[in-house]
């Protein structure tokens, strides 16, 4: 869902269908290079068990927001598994279509410290179709405003 922090910036936050085991907020938005089109975002996964946070690096045109989407568009399923990956592999997307029009959006998140590597992955569920595409959207206009 597309908010905005209590400083006012922009967030969108990505909750869980059937458990609230994990929930992702998407934050910081900030387009790093005019002459680039790079846009930079961080991602924090928080639950019960703690929090972790990362920054990401897309490429305007190229971010989740369209990979989603294109998860929306082919609501009736598919066959494996799709990915998206961000251009400084800070963060990777995995989808499957899985019975009862459920899509499951593997999160992995990655630091990038060369001494201290580490990746943590949580699991979203979401219906198929309309609320892929409103998930989708909403990172879609969280970043499309950065870019401009």
């Amino acid at each position: 869902m597309l908010t905005d922090d209590p400083d006012g910036e922009p967030i969108v936050e990505v909750g869980n269908l059937d458990t609230p085991s994990a929930t992702l907020i998407l934050s910081r938005p900030v387009r790093p290079f005019d002459d680039e089109p790079v846009l930079d975002f961080l991602i924090t996964a928080r639950g019960e068990w703690g929090r972790v946070e990362t920054p990401v690096r897309v490429w305007i045109g190229d971010g989740p927001g369209e990979f989603l989407f294109s998860l929306a568009e082919d609501f009736r399923g598919w066959k494996g598994t799709r990915t998206w990956e961000a251009l400084d592999h800070s963060l990777s997307v995995s989808a499957e279509h899985r019975s009862l029009g459920r899509v499951h959006l593997t999160w992995t998140l990655s630091g990038t410290d060369i001494e201290c590597p580490w990746d943590f992955s949580c699991t979203t569920v979401h219906a198929a179709g309309e609320d892929m595409r409103h998930l989708a959207a909403d990172i879609r206009e969280f970043l499309r405003v950065t870019a401009e």
